[in-house]
């Protein structure tokens, strides 16, 4: 872990954000990063962001894969951070089926809260997703929301607009181009 006692904290989401975006991945030879995301994780790194990754697996309720098969992607994914350099602070999943109600699955503030309580770190920070639901996490967060137009992040932006909800803070192109961004801009704070 980085500096705890700031809130320089990065969410980032999975699918359609730092990997690209596949109906429901669970095997590792359908996991692909995004172009640039590796280098990016070690710059994040080097200017003290906690870096976690928060992502709903509700194919794992649905029966499609099995947390172990998240996990074993995970795991991966945290070897190739690490393997250049980077590390991830912490990867949270959220494994329930949208109709049970969790306080997890995003956009409930579990997985945020949990990172938060088992890093003692303040309110504040950043979220980067494709989705709606990354951005109305970030809302209920107090996070600094950016939605990347890789994934789902067109759709998901007309549908934003077509039913007048909230805009994100920030629209950019890819979590790669969102760096400018967060990096020159002033951080939200709870």
């Amino acid at each position: 872990m980085t500096n705890p006692n700031n809130n320089k904290a990065l969410f980032l989401d999975r699918d359609g954000t730092i990997n690209i975006e596949k109906n429901y991945i669970y095997r590792i030879e359908d996991f692909e990063f995004t172009n640039g995301i590796i280098p990016l994780i070690k710059s994040y790194q080097k200017k003290e962001f906690l870096l976690f990754i928060i992502t709903n697996q509700s194919g794992i309720a649905r029966g499609y894969y099995s947390s172990h098969d998240v996990d074993a992607i995970h795991s991966v994914m945290a070897e190739s951070f690490r393997a250049a350099g980077a590390e991830l602070d912490a990867v949270y999943y959220c494994p329930h089926h949208p109709s049970q109600g969790c306080g997890c699955r995003k956009p409930e503030t579990g997985m945020i809260d949990q990172a938060r309580m088992e890093n003692s770190f303040p309110t504040g920070g950043w979220i980067v997703g494709d989705a709606h639901s990354d951005m109305e996490l970030g809302r209920r967060s107090g996070l600094s929301t950016i939605l990347v137009l890789t994934g789902r992040g067109v759709s998901q932006l007309e549908k934003i607009r077509a039913e007048k909800k909230p805009e994100p803070d920030h629209i950019t192109g890819s979590l790669v181009t969102a760096v400018d961004i967060i990096l020159s801009t002033p951080l939200q704070t709870g």
